[in-house]
């Protein structure tokens, strides 16, 4: 279940990097507002739509090639990985938990200079995930381990 969500959000920051190439950073802009604003309405005071709206500000203001350029390569990267990880090569935990603290240090990198709400968010998620994989790769090398009798 962890290796498809990993899976599914390698594949969604992918296609939103996608986007961003594709629709022009005022278009998203709008977007962003229209939905902020219904959810404003609602709660006057979500960090969420705040937050949003935010971002929403800074990528119209010329961040979208660095988003789309980062999205893209940790998107395609942690699929990649994730397909490894189904072929249930042992190998691929390693690299996978090595690749992610090396995107967790350069997103600690650019959070204190930008202090970006997304990167701080993005390094939490990543260390999320270097976590489940060392669980995961803990279980499948004990599992390898007994199948071939060697005592854990």
């Amino acid at each position: 279940m962890g290796i498809t969500l990993k899976g599914i959000d390698g594949l969604l920051e992918a296609a939103t990097a996608i986007a961003l190439w594709v629709v022009s950073p005022a278009q998203m802009n709008e977007w962003v507002k229209g939905l902020c604003e219904h959810m404003l309405l609602r709660a006057p005071h979500s960090h969420l739509a705040i937050h949003l709206l935010n971002a929403s500000q800074k990528l119209s203001t010329g961040g979208t090639e660095f988003a789309a350029y980062y999205l893209l390569s940790h998107g395609l990267v942690k699929a990649i990985l994730v397909v490894c990880l189904w072929m249930n090569k042992l190998w691929a935990y390693p690299l996978t938990i090595a690749v992610f603290a090396g995107f967790m240090l350069y997103q600690i990198h650019r959070y204190l200079y930008t202090h970006s709400l997304s990167m701080a968010l993005l390094t939490v998620f990543d260390a999320l995930i270097i976590y489940l994989t060392w669980m995961e790769y803990r279980q499948q090398r004990l599992k390898r381990m007994k199948a071939v009798g060697v005592p854990a």
